[in-house]
């Protein structure tokens, strides 16, 4: 554990230091010694923003302390924060602290403040998070795919599977799958999938997609706290993992009919793994 938290403070001190740069959130990545999708999850969860919205903070923060009670020009202190205009610059800062940059530098000025983040791991409470590590052969998926932003998959996919869900009889998938793939930078596919068998016609509208077979990680949730789930596995389970790693880009929420209780559906998480050499 002491390793894996001190690689993601690295990539923390990185930008702290690469502030005024412009800086490659795939490079801060590495820094951790983690993918970029799989970066900018674990970042949304131990700090509570994302990697874009906290260097954005930083970047405020410091502009601030430049321009109060200084006779600094806003104009350099925009460039020197990676703005190209004031208006630009006037507008990210009215944001963030409520005001104006000229109104910042009269006396008595209110500012916000984002502090450098530290990253800490403590044990707390006890709290338990099931699983189990399972094996899967390389299996197919057929479903529909939309893409979103990772700043706002919590408000948006839930209403992807209203959308889907609203189509009633006439679906041509019924959601057994939820897949996170194919991430880009911040942008990546989310699928609504059934299972897919060669025998079978792909529906209208839908595509296939071949997941490889892996270790992966089994989280048992409901519904009401999947998302819940998700969080404490990427702030909590992670970072006290030991004998094994990430492997590739995605993961899956799996949602089938209840063995035990009808009418129920009984939901997973899968974080795909592999061992490691120690």
């Amino acid at each position: 554990m002491k390793d894996w938290i001190e690689g993601f403070q690295e990539s923390i001190d990185y930008v702290e230091a690469n502030i005024t740069q412009e800086l490659d959130i795939e490079k801060v990545a590495q820094k951790a010694a983690l993918s970029l999708f799989y970066y900018q999850r674990i970042f949304g969860a131990l700090c509570g923003m994302t990697v874009g919205d906290y260097i954005r903070a930083r970047r405020m923060t410091l502009a601030a302390q430049e321009l109060a009670g200084s006779e600094v020009k806003v104009i350099e202190v925009a460039m020197k924060y990676g703005y190209d205009s004031p208006d630009s610059f006037a507008k990210a800062f009215q944001r963030f602290h409520g005001i104006t940059p000229s109104q910042a530098k009269e006396p008595g000025a209110k500012l916000k403040s984002c502090s450098p983040m530290h990253i800490k791991i403590s044990l707390e409470g006890g709290n338990m998070l099931d699983y189990q590590i399972v094996e899967k052969a390389q299996f197919t998926i057929v479903g529909v795919r939309r893409e979103f932003n990772s700043d706002t998959s919590y408000q948006e996919v839930p209403k992807f599977w209203d959308e889907w869900m609203e189509q009633g009889e006439k679906r041509s998938i019924m959601g057994t799958f939820g897949a996170c793939l194919d991430m880009r930078g911040k942008l990546f596919d989310y699928w609504i999938a059934d299972m897919y068998f060669p025998w079978e016609e792909i529906p209208e509208g839908c595509e296939t997609k071949v997941i490889p077979g892996s270790l992966w990680a089994q989280f048992p949730c409901e519904l009401s706290n999947l998302q819940d789930t998700n969080t404490k596995i990427w702030s909590e389970w992670l970072p006290a993992l030991k004998g094994y790693t990430l492997a590739g880009d995605y993961d899956i929420e799996v949602y089938l009919p209840s063995k035990e209780i009808p009418g129920k559906v009984d939901c997973f998480i899968w974080v795909p793994l592999k061992k490691t050499n120690d």
